[in-house]
């Protein structure tokens, strides 16, 4: 990593979570918690798997780094802890569709968040990516966006903004370590859904897919997303996580044989080729 460019390093840490979140859905749609306790489990479980290891990495430096992240930790904890709420209860509240229309402008809002915050202005290449990445969303979700629940809705762009203004905090702070404030935003993810909890029992098959779940498709993506931005811009980082959109369903498509649509297939190609393609540029000329 030591030879690598700072956008060589931003792009491969974004790429690999991005890897590691897409059989998320898959994982969600095989279980059998309801919404809160999965929301627990998914605070819980990455709460102790990570502050272990950075306990072991770090000792008791984990809590100098925690403390001297300042205000820039603070707002981290806040966006962190909201975003992984909304993201699973809007995901509950409205059409799946909906959600992942709404998420997908989180580029969109850290390219403007970041140019007027950190006078940090999109070139034209990522403006490009951004704009057809977004239009290609919309095109796969078509047939299937509707008129869903508002509560739901709201909490899908909630999500997004709560994505774009982390990995603008994150930019802001390029010399500060906030994986520590993320960890304890997943305990305050955790404590909030004890309030709505129905049940703390897993069963069957769920006893092997939370736990799994919760370590190679949260708490890995979010060490990693949250070290990116610190490299490259946080709308580049945000890019790379549309990839979700088109892997996610391929992996339900293998496992569940429930097919995707064409639309999904086409539009996740543009996808695909459009970010492979920046990523290529703007790598080339790092």
């Amino acid at each position: 990593m030591k030879n690598l460019s700072d956008q060589q390093k931003g792009s491969l840490m974004a790429f690999i979570a991005v890897l590691f979140i897409t059989p998320d859905s898959l994982f969600i749609r095989l279980s059998n918690v309801e919404t809160w306790g999965l929301v627990f489990y998914r605070g819980i479980i990455p709460f102790f798997a990570v502050f272990f290891s950075m306990l072991l990495i770090y000792k008791l430096n984990f809590f100098k780094i925690l403390f001297t992240s300042g205000y820039h930790g603070i707002i981290y904890i806040f966006t962190f802890s909201i975003t992984n709420i909304t993201f699973v209860v809007s995901i509950q509240n409205t059409n799946v569709a909906n959600t992942l229309v709404m998420i997908a402008t989180a580029p969109m809002l850290s390219a403007i968040l970041g140019a007027i915050f950190l006078k940090e202005p999109p070139d034209k290449k990522t403006w490009i990516s951004i704009i057809i990445t977004f239009f290609s969303i919309i095109y796969i979700f078509s047939d299937s966006l509707k008129l869903g629940n508002f509560y739901g809705d709201i909490l899908g762009f909630i999500t997004a903004i709560g994505l774009a203004v982390g990995a603008v905090t994150i930019r802001s702070a390029k010399s500060k370590n906030l994986v520590p404030a993320a960890v304890v935003g997943k305990l305050f993810v955790a404590t909030f859904a004890l309030i709505f909890i129905e049940s703390f029992v897993l069963t069957g098959r769920d006893l092997f897919i939370i736990p799994m779940m919760c370590i190679l498709c949260v708490a890995i993506p979010f060490v990693l997303v949250t070290i990116a931005p610190r490299f490259i811009p946080a709308a580049e980082v945000n890019l790379f996580f549309l990839l979700e959109t088109i892997i996610g369903p391929i992996w339900v498509w293998l496992i569940i044989k429930e097919q995707p649509s064409i639309e999904t297939l086409q539009g996740g190609a543009v996808i695909i080729a459009t970010i492979g393609i920046h990523s290529f540029l703007k790598l080339r000329k790092s």
